[in-house]
């Protein structure tokens, strides 16, 4: 879809936008964050107009949409730049490109996109719009692959993250907490769901065997089929529950909800994914201690550096790269790009100070977790494969 002329018209009329300090979209949601009086780069950041696009999400999903969402918002008030994000009329590759060339059209020059969904928008519109930042997140080689991309234009960066690493750290806590009958039930089989749920079947598996319990240990496993939770899929869930399952990671999205209603009714537990979700899985269920903990992903981190980044005159250093992000340090897991919240700690037997044991070990090399999606891990303990419920 090449719209050169449309191209050229636009950014000149961005260029005009940004002077007179205009901006919003027709039928989109907006949050524009005003500026801050009184700073001396006020006028080097009003150059800059900064837009999200949701995936098949939306801002109050507790998860990916909402974390990239809060963190650009974060961003734009502390620098004094203007804000607004785009809900996509529908969730198929038109609707994206059309959100996108909206927000260019009024005048944002910086475009943050969450989640493999928006690869093939990138392979339409960056190469006409050369002069639009896109950052992406968790779209990955394949993704660009798939959508007829070998290499990422210069006004474009992406980055992935070692979600097996994350899911690994959930499951050993789970096992050494001492959980014996665990749950898996991821939302869309795509690369970043299957290595969170084949990390955390090594993580239970270890523990397991660690614990010379590896014949008592079993994980459910499954995927939903969607991001969002539905009757079917927590339909499964209670006869999970029923059943004997003790505690389900729940990884994708909305799909915490189905998991979260029947672990509320059979009085089991939850595990969060890509941010802490146990204040909000409480807040929303009016039960402390329902979310044991999360498997996270440095989301907000990503998104404040890049952009820091980007208006220090650094955007070289991310240029056509694709980053994968997991430890960087083995003293300080809130240093990690992939790490279990230890703000809101819950756990007995497993400590603070065992997961920061277990996090030297992996930084170190000690334990290495397999970063395979095609097949299943080889373990000791039992996992119990159920088709896609959707």
């Amino acid at each position: 879809m090449k719209k050169k002329l449309l191209s050229v018209l636009l950014v000149a009329a961005m260029v005009a936008t940004m002077f007179v300090g205009c901006g919003s979209s027709n039928g989109s949601a907006s949050n524009d964050s005003g500026k801050t009086e009184g700073k001396d780069d006020a006028k080097e950041a009003s150059e800059h107009k900064i837009a999200m696009i949701t995936d098949s999400g939306d801002i109050t999903d507790m998860s990916f949409n909402q974390t990239t969402y809060e963190a650009t918002d974060k961003f734009a008030k502390a620098n004094g730049v203007e804000f607004q994000y785009y809900k996509p009329s529908d969730n198929n590759d038109d609707a994206r490109i059309t959100s996108f060339e909206n927000a260019v059209a009024d005048g944002h020059d910086i475009i943050v996109v969450p989640g493999y969904l928006f690869a093939k928008m990138i392979a339409e519109v960056a190469d006409d719009y050369p002069d639009v930042t896109i950052i992406a997140l968790d779209c990955g080689e394949g993704d660009f692959k798939d959508a007829g991309m070998d290499k990422l234009p210069e006004n474009v960066c992406s980055f992935t993250y070692q979600e097996e690493i994350a899911g690994y750290m959930a499951g050993y806590a789970a096992v050494k907490e001492g959980y014996t009958k665990l749950g898996f039930l991821g939302g869309v089989a795509v690369p970043a769901v299957v290595r969170y749920g084949f990390g955390f079947v090594q993580g239970c598996n270890d523990a397991a065997v660690e614990l010379d319990k590896a014949s008592e240990v079993e994980v459910n496993y499954v995927y939903g089929g969607d991001f969002k939770g539905d009757p079917a899929i927590t339909a499964q869930m209670d006869t999970w529950y029923s059943k004997g399952t003790e505690v389900v990671f729940a990884c994708g999205g909305g799909i915490y909800t189905s998991a979260c209603e029947a672990a509320d009714k059979a009085d089991g537990k939850v595990i969060g994914v890509d941010v802490d979700q146990s204040k909000v899985i409480a807040d929303q269920y009016g039960k402390d201690g329902l979310c044991i903990t999360s498997a996270m992903k440095g989301l907000a981190a990503t998104v404040d550096s890049t952009l820091t980044d980007v208006f220090a005159g650094k955007w070289s250093d991310y240029a056509g790269k694709i980053e994968n992000l997991g430890i960087v340090s083995g003293d300080d897991p809130s240093a990690n790009y992939v790490q279990l919240p230890t703000e809101t700690w819950s756990m007995k037997e497993f400590t603070v100070d065992d997961y920061k044991e277990l996090v030297k070990k992996l930084y170190d090399g000690d334990i290495k977790v397999n970063n395979d999606i095609e097949n299943m891990p080889k373990t000791e303990i039992k996992v119990n494969q159920f088709d896609n419920i959707l």
